[in-house]
């Protein structure tokens, strides 16, 4: 329904004012006259950006309208060209679609002189297959709007010289957002501090590869988090201190650390509990809602665990409910009711082992006195459907 007025609009050019007829009109008028056909002329534009997108490039009208905000023409010459470009280079329509509405601005860059030097530099430089690598700039657009000569080349050796060329082409292969990361004023000062402060090369080396992200604030908001972690006492020789950084780091990850700060508090946790749990695994305060209450909620609620239990062995949180939490812990449970394990049992000790242990030391060993045990234990979890 939206759609007709702004193609209507496109469609009516006739009705904008003729300049010419308000030359020997009061300035006054003029000015106002000039004034609102620049505006028309802005409304017509968009319009036709908006029509664009929805009919040659497939994007539906709400990310259409979201996506004419960053580009701008008012004939398909360009565009057009693009599109036949990336069309040639082997982009479904689906992929282009993607792109488009993931960066707008390609449709008016030069493919020629600007798209296809970077696309034949990111088949060098990951040596992918072609499919693959047009897989990888639809998922991140980004790299086509970076020079070669100024971003993508600079940074892909001073990280080859650091972690190797095959952990660069797999960082190039994931679309991974460091690419688009300034190298001189984000990457090296941020690296060169952690580096002066002791953080072995290895903790260097996983962040460059597992938390990129970090080393996008300025220094001095890097320095400022890497002393807040510091403080919170997480020795620098770990990966969890590269990773408490990483959940220190950025907007949507702080609104999440804060979040998660509620749910747990609101399940019993102490300020205590909670930073305990942050020391041993930084990433339970990056976890949803959901996920936490649902977990909590069984092991609170179904199996009488306490909730600091949890707290003292936070990777548990990260085990599949249905697959893992809810049948060992049922069985373990039910073992407790029959006085064949003790009732305090440890979460780490039913949940942690790999699955053939869990099942010699909590099914097999008690088969004889509850010889139905094993199948009880397969009948809790989710049944496998083959193709």
């Amino acid at each position: 329904m939206l759609l007709r007025p702004i193609l209507s609009r496109i469609q009516n050019n006739q009705r904008f004012a003729n300049f010419s007829v308000l030359k020997n009109v009061g300035p006054s008028i003029a000015s106002i006259g000039v004034a609102s056909s620049s505006k028309e002329k802005k409304s017509q534009e968009k319009a036709y950006v908006i029509s664009y997108l929805v009919t040659a490039c497939g994007l539906s009208l709400e990310k259409a309208i979201s996506a004419s905000k960053k580009v701008h023409f008012d004939c398909p010459y360009k565009p057009d060209a693009v599109l036949n470009f990336l069309e040639k280079q082997g982009f479904s329509k689906t992929q282009v679609t993607e792109l488009v509405r993931r960066q707008p601005r390609l449709l008016v860059s030069n493919p020629e002189k600007v798209l296809l030097p970077k696309i034949e530099v990111f088949l060098q430089l990951t040596g992918a297959s072609e499919e693959e690598v047009l897989r990888i700039i639809t998922v991140n657009p980004y790299i086509l709007t970076r020079s070669v000569e100024h971003r993508l080349a600079p940074v892909y050796g001073y990280l080859r010289d650091i972690i190797g060329v095959g952990k660069v082409e797999t960082l190039l292969r994931r679309g991974s957002w460091i690419f688009n990361i300034d190298l001189e004023n984000r990457i090296m000062p941020n690296v060169d501090f952690l580096r002066e402060i002791g953080v072995p090369e290895s903790c260097i080396e996983f962040s460059l590869f597992h938390c990129t992200e970090i080393f996008l604030p300025k220094y001095a908001e890097f320095k400022q988090i890497v002393e807040e972690v510091k403080q919170m006492g997480f020795s620098m020789s770990k990966t969890t201190f590269i990773l408490a950084i990483h959940a220190r780091t950025g907007k949507s990850n702080t609104a999440l650390w804060d979040r998660c700060y509620e749910v747990y508090s609101k399940w019993g946790w102490s300020k205590d509990d909670i930073h305990m749990a942050f020391i041993k695994h930084p990433n339970c305060m990056l976890l949803s809602e959901k996920k936490i209450s649902a977990a909590m909620d069984f092991l609170i609620n179904k199996v009488g665990r306490e909730s600091r239990s949890v707290a003292r062995c936070p990777q548990i949180l990260f085990y599949n409910m249905e697959k893992r939490i809810v049948p060992r812990c049922s069985i373990v449970h039910l073992l407790s009711l029959k006085g064949l394990v003790k009732k305090d049992w440890s979460l780490g000790s039913v949940l942690c082992p790999v699955e053939k242990d869990f099942i010699n030391k909590y099914v097999t060993k008690y088969t004889e006195k509850l010889p139905q045990l094993y199948d009880v234990y397969l009948s809790s979890k989710p049944r496998v459907v083959e193709a």
